[in-house]
């Protein structure tokens, strides 16, 4: 493991941490908010994609690479900026950081108060829609809707593709998304939940393909707002400056050059490699 970072960052230090690029969306959206913070990313490169992964290998990674993380990083807020994750082990990871926790659920409140024709639909992993707290989030906020869902791999492999710079046909992006609209009713939906960070970096070309117009709805504002609200005090931005931004990998970057080429595109230039194997 590499040594830790200094203890205590002057305005405020912010660990986004996804299994992939996704959680980028949402070290943006922070970023826009305060740019002061200092920012670091951390890919689970070693175990990615969290979709396709049993919940019990979940749970056993998640909380001790989280640990791991916090020790050698030494961030005052830590985010968890994937909906698979969160919607499976987020209680866990808080009960072994002392430090706040800000989760990724899938906005299925604000979608279900949005939508006119009680019909929404929710794209995810099928990690995220086999959850059962996907189905209580359902259960609590749109009862009273009709809520259709599509786990979908491939999306997440769209997203990566396209993010690189790629050159990915927007018939892949309407196949890969159809399902959700050509089950029954599905021509009803007016409104979808992004619930996989990875999707907001192909809002447009789902847009663009949908086979008629929808609102799409992910949770990277709500989050962002969240994190500064927990943000200890004293630590909050202060001065009109930018602050540093870091992405560590928990596999050999140079096995993941297309991950690490986006990371930099989103102002992520310095890049670190942390061995979780042993956590």
């Amino acid at each position: 493991m590499m040594s830790a970072l200094s203890s205590v960052s002057r305005y405020g230090r912010v660990l986004v941490f996804d299994s992939g690029m996704g959680g980028l969306t949402v070290a943006r959206e922070v970023a826009a908010r305060a740019p002061e913070l200092e920012l670091i990313y951390v890919a689970d490169s070693g175990f990615f994609p969290y979709g396709d992964k049993s919940d019990d290998a979940l749970r056993g990674r998640l909380p001790p690479v989280a640990k791991a993380l916090v020790e050698a990083c030494r961030p005052d807020v830590f985010v968890i900026a994937c909906n698979t994750a969160s919607t499976l082990a987020l209680d866990e990871v808080r009960a072994v950081l002392d430090i706040p926790v800000v989760g990724t659920v899938p906005a299925i409140k604000p979608a279900a108060e949005r939508s006119q024709t009680g019909t929404i639909g929710l794209l995810a992993t099928p990690g995220t829609v086999r959850r059962a707290y996907t189905a209580e989030l359902i259960r609590r906020f749109a009862l009273s809707c009709r809520v259709m869902l599509h786990g979908s791999v491939e999306l997440v492999r769209l997203a990566e593709e396209q993010a690189a710079g790629g050159a990915v046909s927007l018939e892949a992006f309407r196949a890969a998304q159809a399902p959700l609209y050509e089950a029954e009713g599905g021509d009803q939906i007016d409104t979808v939940v992004l619930a996989c960070t990875h999707f907001p970096l192909i809002r447009g070309e789902l847009a663009a393909t949908v086979p008629h117009p929808v609102t799409f709805i992910d949770s990277g504002e709500a989050i962002a707002r969240q994190t500064l609200r927990v943000l200890p005090a004293g630590l909050t931005q202060t001065e009109n400056q930018t602050g540093g931004r870091t992405v560590w990998l928990t596999s050999d970057p140079k096995a993941h050059l297309r991950l690490v080429e986006v990371c930099r595109r989103f102002g992520f230039r310095t890049v670190r490699t942390i061995d979780v194997t042993n956590n």
